[in-house]
């Protein structure tokens, strides 16, 4: 599952769980601590991710911090949690305080729906008082999960983020700006715009006979817009169906002789397997054979290296082999089930690789 995958699952699981969240530390474990982990922090390595952290305040020893990423021992982020009901408005002053008194070069202040990450853009080791990134996770879109995405463990650069905080921050104030005048347009807003189309003296009246017009304008400058991007991607859509509808008639390939019959369902399965297994291994690895009584999705192409089979019949299964090679079936009710058995696949494909490390360590040894 990749990192977009790993967010919107998130989002989903949010949702159904907060009426059970009743208060701030059951927002840290059900929110915020999983949302850490798809950061690709282990939770339960205090060298990575120190909850409770110490940030002493001159004379006022033992502030605490919620959590704290750290890096060569040294805090990176400051994460401070409140609960999920709770307006974060009034609570960046808390964080503001606690940031000048470590190396952390950003804050996130959060509830476990709304995250807003702070940097010192203004003054040097001085916390801003406005966010240069925020998203709601329940509402998250596409451009923010990139952005979001160079804070993961694997991608977190400071002087990247660093280069690109100031850019994101005052696009993100522009395009609350924007929004703010086009719903409701301040006097400078109509004036600035009238005077590109009026020759005349702009009066009182003449920006009062503006103001639905220049709204007017937007608001079908917008629906334009959206309609065009709509179209374009019903038209990729098409496009993609007829190249998707080509590639699985190659697929499907039927032998007499045999009396095998590869079919559509089988394929559909075998690309669910390899898009959960993509982060395991390289997809390009998985291949599949089909027989008589059941589809077989394998390693490198080979009979010894199966990963599961697929038995398509009335009754649908799953079946995977354990280390004496005994098939082991779990009952599928449509290929969606598969999903749900993703740990069970990736195990094997590890348990595969390490056979293969085995034997080459044994070969060496010989």
């Amino acid at each position: 599952m990749d990192f977009k995958d790993q967010i919107a699952q998130l989002a989903s699981r949010v949702e159904k769980m907060l009426p059970q969240i009743q208060t701030e530390e059951a927002t840290k474990n059900a929110l915020v601590m999983p949302f850490i982990q798809i950061m690709g922090y282990d939770v339960f390595n205090p060298f990575e991710v120190n909850p409770e952290f110490i940030a002493d305040l001159g004379i006022k020893k033992g502030e605490k911090v919620d959590y704290a990423i750290m890096k060569d021992g040294e805090p990176t982020i400051l994460i401070e949690c409140k609960h999920h009901l709770e307006n974060l408005d009034p609570h960046n002053s808390q964080l503001f305080r606690y940031f000048h008194t470590t190396s952390a070069k950003f804050g996130l202040l959060t509830n476990g729906l709304v995250y807003r990450f702070y940097t010192d853009l203004v003054e040097k080791n001085k916390m801003d008082s406005t966010p240069f990134f925020e998203f709601k996770l329940t509402e998250v879109k596409e451009a923010e999960i990139s952005e979001l995405k160079k804070f993961h463990k694997s991608y977190f650069d400071v002087e990247n983020i660093t280069n690109t905080a100031s850019e994101l921050k005052y696009l993100n104030e522009l395009k609350g700006l924007l929004h703010k005048e086009i719903a409701d347009p301040s006097d400078s807003f109509i004036t600035f715009f009238t005077k590109q189309v009026y020759p005349k003296v702009i009066t009182a009246k003449v920006k009062e006979q503006f103001t639905p017009i220049i709204k007017r304008s937007f608001n079908q400058l917008i629906s334009d817009a959206i309609n065009e991007r709509l179209k374009s991607a019903l038209n990729q859509e098409k496009d993609k169906d007829a190249a998707e509808a080509v590639k699985i008639e190659e697929l499907i390939i039927a032998e007499p002789a045999s009396g095998i019959i590869t079919t559509e369902e089988e394929i559909e399965g075998f690309f669910i397997v390899k898009s959960i297994l993509r982060e395991t291994t390289d997809p390009k690895r998985i291949t599949y054979r089909d027989a008589l009584s059941y589809f077989s999705i394998l390693l490198d192409n080979n009979n010894r290296k199966t990963i599961c089979r697929l038995y398509m019949n009335a009754k649908k299964y799953l079946a995977v082999l354990d280390e004496n090679k005994k098939e082991i079936k779990y009952e599928i009710h449509s290929l969606d089930d598969l999903y749900q058995h993703s740990g069970i696949l990736n195990e094997v494909v590890l348990r595969l690789e390490s056979a293969k490390t085995l034997d080459q360590n044994h070969s060496i040894v010989k």
